[in-house]
């Protein structure tokens, strides 16, 4: 690893600002320092050893040519974490995760053929054979395809592992993850349960830099 994000660029990008100490999730309790004006505070020095694993973790999943699906939903996160994925040549998910992507991926596979299809058509103008009005439809039906499939053309099978920006948002990526006993590598801020992530990192999901910050680790 080129280097881990000193504790000040951790602070700097305002990783220890976990949530309301009100709002918070007892299982994380290890990773938490203190409490300031009401806001749980982040252990940094832990994050920065559990970034480490996850950067190894991940290093040796990618070492053997294993795929990892990156998922961000939420508003702050999506072009973080799509720019992120396509930088590591990975699938992402960052419109609405698709019900079934790992428990039915049969399913979802021929949803992806059907979609790398109808794009190859257009793009050939081999979809020029229907009548206008059968084009628009198929156009259309394009369109919503590409909005949350173009991420994942590059997924042949189930992931080996999913990278989740926020495992609270993410929740059935998170579930369908434990079902299918996928690894879940996860941004764990204070009111998550980390027991519910192979690789816990804690740190702050909402802030846009502290998104950033631990996503470009995962690039690397």
């Amino acid at each position: 690893m080129k280097q881990t994000p000193t504790l000040v660029e951790l602070l700097k990008a305002g990783v220890h600002f976990g949530h309301q100490s009100s709002r918070w999730h007892p299982k994380m309790a290890q990773y938490i320092f203190g409490t300031k004006n009401g806001i749980h505070v982040i252990d940094l020095e832990k994050t920065v050893v559990e970034l480490e694993k996850a950067y190894m973790y991940t290093k040796n999943l990618v070492a053997q040519g294993k795929m990892v699906l990156f998922v961000g939903t939420k508003r702050q996160a999506r072009d973080i974490v799509k720019a992120a994925a396509e930088e590591a040549g990975m699938p992402f998910v960052v419109e609405r995760w698709i019900g079934g992507l790992i428990t039915n991926f049969e399913e979802c596979k021929r949803r992806l053929k059907k979609f790398k299809q109808l794009r190859e058509q257009v793009a050939t103008g081999e979809i020029e054979k229907y009548t206008k009005k059968e084009q628009t439809v198929l156009k259309k039906q394009l369109e919503k395809m590409e909005k949350y499939l173009n991420g994942l053309v590059l997924l042949e099978q189930v992931p080996d592992a999913l990278y989740i920006a926020d495992m609270r948002v993410e929740k059935t990526a998170v579930t369908e993850a434990r079902k299918m006993h996928v690894p879940v590598i996860g941004v764990c801020d204070t009111n998550v349960d980390p027991s519910k992530a192979t690789c816990v990192i804690p740190a702050n999901d909402d802030a846009i830099n502290s998104i950033k910050l631990i996503a470009d680790v995962m690039v690397e």
